[in-house]
């Protein structure tokens, strides 16, 4: 296993063996500007850091998103956006 993922591997084990959410790297592109850059975003979707370096590959913005987010050694304690609504304050109609 390699230093960044033992890295990532140990902090995600969290508190009395619990995981802890985990962020993610992200390599991404657009259309004005076809190189890649890395963006780390929490557990609720939220952007922490984005580059503005650019790559020429994905595989490079991922490595380079990963050794920052490593430096970082921050944890993520966001809470997901829950993806519906309850539907119990329809149900009394």
């Amino acid at each position: 296993m390699g230093t960044a993922a033992a890295a990532a591997a140990a902090g995600a084990a969290g508190v009395g063996g619990r995981r802890e959410p985990e962020m993610q790297v992200v390599a991404f592109s657009t259309p004005m500007n076809p190189h890649w850059r890395w963006r780390i975003v929490n557990y609720a979707g939220e952007v922490v850091e984005e580059s503005n370096e650019t790559f020429p590959t994905i595989a490079s913005a991922v490595a380079q998103g990963t050794k920052r987010l490593v430096q970082m050694n921050v944890v993520d304690r966001s809470e997901p956006v829950r993806g519906y609504r309850s539907t119990t304050h329809l149900r009394g109609r």
